[in-house]
């Protein structure tokens, strides 16, 4: 791919959607390093403008509060945009539970309406980013690329409905659409309600942490730049109408997790508080991510005891980010 005189990124006062501008507009891309930068995000709960605070005075970056399900404004906004990444989404499984109508209308309807303002406008291309829930539960092997999806809460089953958009206007219009699958991210600017930072900001303020079920549910984990790098080598020499799993490389169960996350900490187990398991509660997660690393080069760089204690490091230098969004979410 050519370089990009502009790029639009949906959801980019996000978790991963802010830490993927933090680092493009910081030169961390070089291929995109000249672009103009667009964000769009409505910022909703867990958006968060103050994520955006080590690069807002780049004259380089632009940020539009708005909605992605707003045809007029996504129109506008797609004139003389060559690469859309789409990570906008409402994402919390917890959440879909208990109401999932904004999980259709926003990773569904919103893709939708992307999708046709991409079309519209000669886009070149267009990278939905997803997750590996879409695919279920897996208690042996891993997933590829070519695994059919079968998603089992409101979330992910809102998230296949968006990647089954995205691949049809690539196979309907010919549209270049890519898509990622990524496992379990963590990382700094997590909002506080996931279940690293969730546990890590309870443990340092003295407060027990709430374990699903027996604990023993597997994840596998991703940091954060890691992820964001994945994305970057799919944007620029992904194929159209491919998808890439993005991996981590390290599965843990959810109470190995937490062991870790007492001991950096400095608690101990006392502060586990068992609580009934969600409902519909997928077991195990597992991405075979063979594909990207064979064509694209991708591997995870940064080591999970590394990244998990810069993770713990930053969230307790950085009282001031997460103290109003726990106040402001009651949790």
């Amino acid at each position: 791919m050519s370089s990009p005189s502009r790029v639009l990124i949906t959801g980019g006062a996000g978790f991963i959607g802010s830490h993927y501008v933090r680092t493009l507009v910081s030169g961390g891309y070089a291929a995109f390093a000249e672009a103009e930068v667009v964000v769009l995000d409505l910022l909703t709960y867990a958006g968060n403008e103050a994520n955006l605070a080590p690069v807002a005075g780049s004259p380089q970056l632009r940020f539009v509060r708005g909605d992605i399900r707003d045809t007029d404004l996504v129109a506008k906004l797609m004139v003389g945009t060559d690469v859309v990444v789409h990570f906008a989404a409402e994402s919390h499984v917890d959440r879909s539970i208990t109401g999932a109508a904004d999980f259709v209308s926003t990773n569904v309807a919103g893709t939708q309406v992307l999708l046709q303002g991409a079309l519209d406008a000669g886009v070149t291309t267009f990278v939905q980013v997803s997750t590996d829930e879409v695919y279920g539960s897996i208690d042996e092997g891993s997933w590829t690329e070519e695994t059919p999806i079968a998603p089992n809460s409101p979330y992910s089953a809102a998230k296949a409905g968006g990647d089954l958009l995205a691949r049809s206007y690539h196979r309907t219009y010919g549209m270049d659409v890519r898509i990622t699958r990524c496992t379990n991210n963590y990382g700094p600017y997590h909002f506080p309600e996931k279940v690293v930072p969730l546990f890590i900001t309870n443990l340092l303020d003295g407060l027990p942490v709430p374990l699903y079920g027996d604990g023993g549910n597997v994840r596998d984990w991703l940091h954060v730049d890691d992820h964001c790098r994945g994305i970057q080598l799919v944007a620029e020499r992904g194929r159209p109408g491919e998808i890439y799993h993005i991996g981590g490389g390290t599965e843990l169960t959810n109470r190995e997790l937490t062991t870790l996350l007492l001991e950096a900490t400095g608690r101990d187990e006392s502060f586990i508080r068992p609580v009934a398991d969600r409902l519909g509660h997928d077991r195990r997660y597992s991405l075979d991510d063979t594909k990207i690393r064979a064509e694209l080069g991708y591997a995870p760089a940064t080591d999970f005891a590394t990244g998990l204690a810069d993770t713990v490091r930053w969230y307790r230098e950085n009282r001031a980010w997460w103290e109003p969004l726990r106040a402001r979410a009651a949790l």
